[in-house]
Order: C-alpha cells, then structure tokens, then sequence
C-alpha cells in the first residue's frame, strides 16, 4: 500500500508539475498573442486623404456643372411661363391651349431631366463609395497587420451608423490609415 501511495504520488506530482508549466507557460503565449482593437474613420479618410479630397472635388464640379445646366432650363422655364401669361389675353383659346400644352411638355421634360441627373449623382456616389471603401479597407488592412491590431471597426458619424460609442484616442488609427491611402493612392 505504501508503494501503491508513493507510485500515486509521484503521478500526481507529475502531473502537478506539468500543470504548473502548463500555466506558467500560458500567460507568455498570451502574451504573443494580445488582442488588439483600433477604429477608423472611413469618412475623415476620405475626406482628409489627397486622393480623396480630389475625388470629392471633382464629383463637386461635376454636381456643379449639372446644376448650373439645369438652373439654366429653369430660369428659361420661367421667362417662358411670365411671356406666355403676358400673352395669353392677345391669344384665342385654342392658342392658349396649345402654348400651355407646349409649356407642360417641357416642364415634364426639365424635371425627367433633373431626376435623370439625380439618378446618375447617386450613382455616381456609389460608384466612389465603393471604390474608395475598397481602397480604405485595403489601408487599413495594412496599417493593423503593421501594428499588430486583430480587429479594426468603423467609427461611424452622425451621418451614417455610429457603431463606436467611446474610444481611446490611442486605438483611433484614422491618420495612421490616412497616410498609408495617400502612399498607396499617390499617382
């Protein structure tokens, strides 16, 4: 019986021992592998960002070129409007219905034309969103394999989703990415 408690013994030592440097070996390959978390802004990405900030710019000239078209078809909407009311007592009806029959068809005209812009704006948008979200994510992918981040969310704004509701200054990688998309995107 003595045997069998010393054989007992020396088993569970053992694997007390093994236990111990189990655990102690543990928190060192914890330790390799700490998890990180980072944030950024995807919007000040591209707003702030060279390429961006050119992006956006020309998508405002191009929003400003076809808006100075369409006020241009307006205004002329409206001296046709004031001419015809100025006319309409010189008119016989059947003029005066053919003028505003004519008048109708353009307004019809000029707003197929506006929603037709607007069309081809949200596209235009979703079109830069989509292609600057792949370039984003691409930054930041390499800015967080850089640092060793395993996870990075999106800030969020006021605009869209706000999905961080408080952060540390610290895991804001937001300039870290916005010069990484600039070295990546500086042609």
């Amino acid at each position: 019986m003595h045997i069998l408690r010393t054989l007992l013994g020396q088993r569970t030592l053992s694997l007390v021992a093994i236990g111990i440097m189990l655990l102690m070996s543990l928190p060192a390959a914890q330790a390799a592998e700490t998890f990180k978390m980072g944030i950024v802004d995807p919007q000040a990405v591209l707003e702030k960002s060279k390429a961006g900030k050119k992006a956006l710019d020309a998508l405002k000239e191009y929003v400003a070129t076809r808006q100075k078209l369409l006020s241009g078809d307006e205004e002329e909407l409206r001296r046709t409007e004031t001419a015809l009311k100025e006319q309409t007592v010189k008119l016989s009806d059947t003029e005066k219905k053919e003028k505003e029959t004519q008048f109708r068809i353009r307004v019809q005209e000029f707003q197929k034309r506006a929603q037709e812009f607007n069309q081809e704006l949200q596209g235009k948008q979703k079109e830069l969103v989509d292609d600057y979200m792949k370039r984003i994510s691409s930054a930041t992918k390499t800015v967080a394999e850089k640092a060793g981040f395993s996870l990075v969310v999106d800030k969020g704004s006021e605009q869209t989703v706000k999905i961080v509701i408080y952060h540390k200054d610290t895991i804001d990688l937001t300039d870290q990415v916005i010069k990484e998309f600039d070295r990546v995107n500086s042609k």
